[in-house]
């Protein structure tokens, strides 16, 4: 199986250089591969290492909170960031953070492995929730490295769970020393692996967002922008969530949208569909619109999107209607924002918790949640007195979840120091 497990690599990595020939996207991951072994041995060349993996940007606001606690408790250590995807790397490497070093993380070739972890001592790895690569899991255990998985997800039909799956179980139970799960089916479903180093700690974006209410979340113009109306915010919007904003925008006139696209190559069409819109990027101190004109506002710019959610009454989250999949629902819950996203969702367990708790809905097309979102506005606005509406309850429900949730990322480090 290990043969077969190699062979699918370099068939992986043969695909990516040809779909490179056409995509942008995976062209960047692959010329930014070719650099890492450069990066690291700049930045850590004999070194002591803390290293977290993450898929994507998802996964790297999941590991955050551990890896900032982690070099609060190893201060001499240097701390590294390897990511999967380029949307994850290309956004944070732009960022102010804790890292000493972010890179891609190498192809799972051993040679390559070898390369790589030989330039610095990882003292801990961390992968998040399940981007498992099986030749550097091994090369760091062999190497005496402490291996982790945090916010652990398991679910029914992963491969582990197939006939074929035997190997790959058999490769987290020697190479990995704990998994910190998200849930207790999670830690169930590895437990039937035989994968029995685990604790049930929960989400750590739990942590990450609510850092956000202790921080400056004002934006430029967005409080002038919004005036005395209700603000629904659309956030990494996909083309369903836009057709919702169109029907909700003739449906509320007098309420004001701010759509942040998923992609910002979307900004030319959401242009096309709100003709009438404004850019934030036009927007300066010596040139700002009549705002009470304006009901649409774009933002065409990227990292705004966690501060924007504090000025929303309401908040679209996209990526739930089709296969690409729910984006970052809590980033908004922790404000007390309702949350409305459509019904694909299998691998966010919080998304179900928050229905349950009352804090978010989803459905299944965008005319049943445009149809929603304007009853429960046009509801609020005829509340009177002390009478408490369906979208004010929604919002009690929403921050009360959020910031009940324990701290996963104090469970998590603490177990970690006592191994």
């Amino acid at each position: 199986m290990k043969s077969l497990y190699n062979l699918f690599v370099y068939m992986m990595i043969f695909g990516m250089k040809v779909f490179s020939l056409f995509n942008p996207k995976t062209k960047k991951g692959m010329r930014g591969r070719k650099q890492s072994v450069s990066i690291v041995t700049e930045k850590l060349q004999g070194q002591k290492v803390l290293w977290m993996h993450a898929a994507s940007l998802g996964e790297y606001e999941q590991g955050l909170p551990v890896l900032e606690k982690l070099k609060e408790q190893f201060p001499e250590h240097k701390t590294l960031v390897t990511f999967f995807s380029p949307s994850g790397y290309e956004n944070v490497k732009k960022r102010k953070q804790i890292a000493d070093s972010i890179c891609y993380l190498p192809f799972d070739r051993k040679k390559d492995v070898k390369e790589f972890v030989s330039t610095f001592d990882t003292e801990i790895f961390f992968t998040v929730k399940y981007d498992y690569w099986y030749n550097l899991l091994e090369e760091l255990k062999n190497r005496g490295t402490k291996n982790y998985v945090i916010s652990a997800l398991f679910y029914e039909h992963q491969v582990f769970f197939e006939s074929y799956g035997k190997w790959f179980a058999k490769q987290l139970r020697q190479n990995i020393d704990w998994f910190f799960h998200q849930t207790i089916k999670s830690q169930a479903l590895a437990k039937k692996l035989g994968l029995n180093n685990s604790t049930v700690s929960g989400d750590t974006r739990f942590d990450r967002v609510k850092q956000f209410l202790d921080r400056d979340n004002h934006l430029e113009f967005i409080e002038e922008f919004k005036g005395n109306q209700k603000l629904i915010v659309f956030g990494s919007s996909w083309q369903a969530e836009e057709d919702i904003a169109q029907v909700v925008s003739k449906k509320l006139p007098e309420i004001k949208i701010v759509i942040a696209p998923h992609d910002l190559q979307r900004v030319a069409h959401l242009q096309k569909l709100f003709p009438n819109a404004i850019l934030y990027s036009s927007l300066t101190n010596s040139h700002a619109p009549e705002f009470s004109n304006s009901q649409i506002l774009i933002i065409d710019s990227i990292g705004k999107l966690s501060k924007l959610y504090s000025y929303a009454d309401l908040a679209v989250v996209g990526g739930g209607f089709h296969s690409a999949g729910l984006h970052n629902i809590l980033e908004a819950a922790v404000y007390g924002v309702p949350v409305i996203f459509g019904n694909q969702y299998k691998k966010n367990p919080e998304a179900d918790e928050l229905i349950e708790a009352k804090g978010a809905k989803s459905f299944d097309d965008f005319v049943a949640a445009s149809a929603f979102i304007t009853e429960v506005i046009k509801k609020d606005s005829q509340t009177e007195g002390e009478e408490k509406s369906y979208l004010k309850e929604m919002s009690e429900k929403a921050f009360e979840f959020v910031n009940s949730q324990p701290n996963s990322t104090e469970i998590i480090v603490k177990k970690i120091l006592s191994l």
